[in-house]
């Protein structure tokens, strides 16, 4: 029950049947301007992958993938993803998309493992993307001029849903403020990561928090980031480490911040190699997906994930993820919310 947020006397602003209609207006509308803003193509996507080929995402690495034997494989094991983060990067070598162009896809998961709350469910929905670079882009101004043109879009979005239920207010700032992670911890060295994440996002409203995965002057990263995807070790323009990041915007309703998406320059094999020895798991190198970008056979590349299911919470403007998506949630969290008039589906 610690996770779960109940603002005083909160009452949905739609009702379910203009929720579940809105939740697709939400969809089509930021997933197509999405692909306009990044020249991305839509391709189909697995919902699982073979064990032991370092496809799959362990995001923080501790995480549990759900996982189940395969019988015309020999009860080979297979896991349901956790992210599309290396997936995608094989796709762009296979179907040889040229540089400034990209693909997204509906990736949808199973993360055992989430502290149920408000915003974190068992069943993960969001647009995975990935867009081919070159060498010349690999650097802070690329990735902000990406961060940039997404979260035009969001305000796009925004702007469109509110004009379709004008019982809702636009709220997001006009632009994004930048700052490295290093630099929130210089700012506000006594709070935590997350009470530092509140504080900066309160004060101008939409944030890309760079450099996410990487020790800080305390010892500790700002927030646990896989070795082998994001490039976070990479040193900056202004001599900080860190080619990805957190996008994040002041939520008012719950009246926190609220990640909407993670996002980065991905490592190239050399990188890729400092990072694996930072993190102690150098052994991944023999694994499929690794033996193919130390190999050269992969191309450069930028990518993320967008959360469906957040961005709709976002702008209808709901409290709960389970009023946006049918999930599974504890029965203390249920009566709780029941007895606020939170309904979760």
């Amino acid at each position: 029950m610690s996770y779960l947020i109940i603002p005083k006397s909160y009452r949905s602003a739609l009702s379910p049947e203009e929720t579940e209609k809105g939740i697709k207006l939400v969809k089509d509308f930021f997933q197509q301007g999405l692909a306009k803003a990044l020249k991305l193509r839509r391709v189909t996507a697995p919902l699982f992958v073979l064990q032991g080929q370092g496809i799959n995402d362990d995001l923080s690495g501790v995480e549990r993938a759900v996982t189940f034997p395969v019988k015309d494989l020999g009860d080979q094991k297979a896991e349901v993803v956790h992210s599309l983060a290396k997936w995608k990067r094989l796709s762009l070598a296979e179907y040889k998309i040229r540089p400034g162009h990209g693909l997204y896809t509906d990736m949808n998961a199973i993360r055992a493992d989430e502290d149920l709350g408000n915003l974190h469910s068992l069943y993960v929905d969001q647009w995975d993307w990935e867009r081919t670079i070159t060498a010349r882009d690999r650097n802070t101004r690329y990735l902000k001029r990406i961060v940039r043109d997404i979260y035009s879009v969001l305000l796009d979005t925004e702007m469109f849903i509110c004009t379709c239920y004008p019982q809702l207010r636009p709220f997001l700032a006009h632009d994004v403020h930048f700052i490295h992670a290093q630099q929130l911890l210089d700012m506000y060295p006594d709070l935590s990561a997350k009470e530092r994440e509140d504080a900066i996002c309160k004060k101008y409203g939409s944030i890309f928090i760079i450099g996410i995965g990487g020790k800080l002057s305390d010892g500790k990263p700002h927030d646990l980031r896989a070795p082998d995807y994001d490039d976070w070790s990479t040193p900056a323009e202004d001599g900080l480490p860190g080619l990805n990041g957190d996008l994040l915007v002041w939520n008012p309703i719950l009246g926190r911040a609220f990640e909407l998406s993670s996002m980065g320059i991905r490592v190239d094999a050399e990188s890729m190699h400092r990072q694996l020895e930072l993190s102690g798991k150098t052994e991944r190198e023999k694994l499929y997906f690794h033996r193919r970008l130390l190999g050269g056979e992969l191309p450069l590349s930028i990518g993320g994930g967008i959360g469906q299911s957040r961005l709709c919470m976002l702008f209808l403007q709901k409290v709960h993820i389970g009023e946006i998506q049918a999930s599974i949630w504890p029965d203390e969290q249920r009566k709780a919310c029941l007895k606020a008039g939170i309904k979760l589906i």
